[in-house]
């Protein structure tokens, strides 16, 4: 959890990927973090990415990809990211 790329703020093509023991680890490291536009869960079970992305703390969660956001919808930030809405 001490990469540059785990901490800091970064513009793609990029993606942290990390093993984690259980989902409290997952969202602890998720959350110590200043910024918080995105999140990406990996799971088949659509009711545990929910109620995880419930408790992850960024404007935008997406499950299994994290590689669209469809234009028509909000892109929100929130800690150091930003502030507020935006279409994108």
């Amino acid at each position: 959890h001490q990469m540059s790329v785990m901490r800091e703020e970064s513009f793609g093509p990029i993606v942290g990927i990390m093993k984690v023991r259980d989902d409290e680890e997952a969202i602890a490291l998720m959350n110590d973090s200043p910024y918080g536009l995105t999140a990406s869960i990996w799971t088949r079970d659509t009711e545990r990415a929910v109620a995880i992305g419930d408790r992850v703390e960024t404007g935008t969660v997406f499950m299994n990809r994290c590689d669209y956001l469809d234009p028509a919808l909000v892109w929100t930030g929130v800690k150091d990211t930003g502030k507020g809405a935006a279409l994108s």
